[in-house]
């Protein structure tokens, strides 16, 4: 059984790099967010703002991630994102990126992140959640 994949597809804007038109290293963390969320959209079939009422969780608060870097992107650059969960833990996971320019890895991530609720004992606090296997399955391709 494989795994679930975003693909995304987008060209790199000006606003994306900097001064040498190569991509500013920071943005390809914002680029790992949006293959995270469409992702999990895809998966779930619901868009982020509605996760708590369709599951009962706050959100996916982020927890760690990392990047290498491999080729630059550059301005004008039409990027393909690919993003997968790679592994499911009790209440969290890895999700997985590859950034690939002209069908060459650029960059690869990792995001570990956090299945959260309010905790119910402080709400302004929030506590990771047993992920539900209902929700496991959905990341695994038909």
């Amino acid at each position: 059984m494989t795994n679930l994949v975003s693909r995304r597809q987008f060209t790199i804007e000006w606003a994306h790099c900097d001064p040498a038109g190569i991509v500013f290293n920071s943005r390809f963390f914002e680029y790992f967010d949006w293959g995270t969320w469409t992702l999990f959209e895809a998966a779930l079939g619901v868009k982020p703002p509605d996760l708590a009422a369709a599951f009962g969780i706050m959100g996916l608060p982020l927890v760690d991630a990392s990047a290498r870097f491999v080729a630059p992107a550059r301005f004008g650059d039409v990027v393909e994102l690919t993003s997968q969960v790679s592994e499911f833990r009790r209440s969290s996971f890895e999700v997985a990126h590859q950034l690939m320019v002209r069908g060459a890895l650029a960059v690869e991530g990792r995001e570990t992140r956090v299945w959260a609720a309010r905790d119910p004992a402080d709400p302004l606090k929030i506590k990771g959640q047993v992920i539900p296997p209902d929700v496991v399955k959905r990341f695994q391709a038909p």
